[in-house]
C-alpha cells in the first residue's frame, strides 16, 4: 500500500507542478475524435453486438453515431484501442 500511495503522491504532485507552469515538460495523452460508427464498422457488429461486447449502452453508442455527444474520458480511451487492435480487446474481454 506504501508503494502504491507514493506512485500516486508523485504523480499528483507531478500533475499540480506543471498545471502551476513549475515543469516545463510532461507527458501528456490526448486521444482524437474518432468516427465511432467507422470503428464499430470496422469490427463488423450491429450496434447491440457492439454495445454488448464493450459495455456501452445501445442507447450512448446511437448518441455517439449521430454526433449528439462525443465519448470522453476512459470511453475515448477504450474506443480509440478498439479502432487499433480491436482481436486483441475483444480477446481480453472474453477472458
Amino acid at each position: 500500500m506504501t508503494s502504491a500511495f507514493s506512485s500516486i503522491k508523485q504523480g499528483l504532485q507531478e500533475a499540480i507542478d506543471y498545471s502551476g507552469g513549475k515543469v516545463k515538460s510532461a507527458i501528456v495523452h490526448e486521444f482524437s475524435p474518432l468516427d465511432v460508427k467507422q470503428v464499430r464498422a470496422q469490427v463488423g457488429m450491429s450496434q447491440s453486438e457492439f454495445a454488448s461486447a464493450f459495455g456501452i449502452s445501445v442507447s450512448t453508442l446511437r448518441h455517439w453515431e449521430r454526433g449528439d455527444r462525443k465519448p470522453q474520458g476512459p470511453a475515448l480511451v477504450l474506443l480509440n484501442v478498439v479502432s487499433k487492435e480491436p482481436e486483441t480487446v475483444l480477446r481480453a474481454l472474453a477472458s
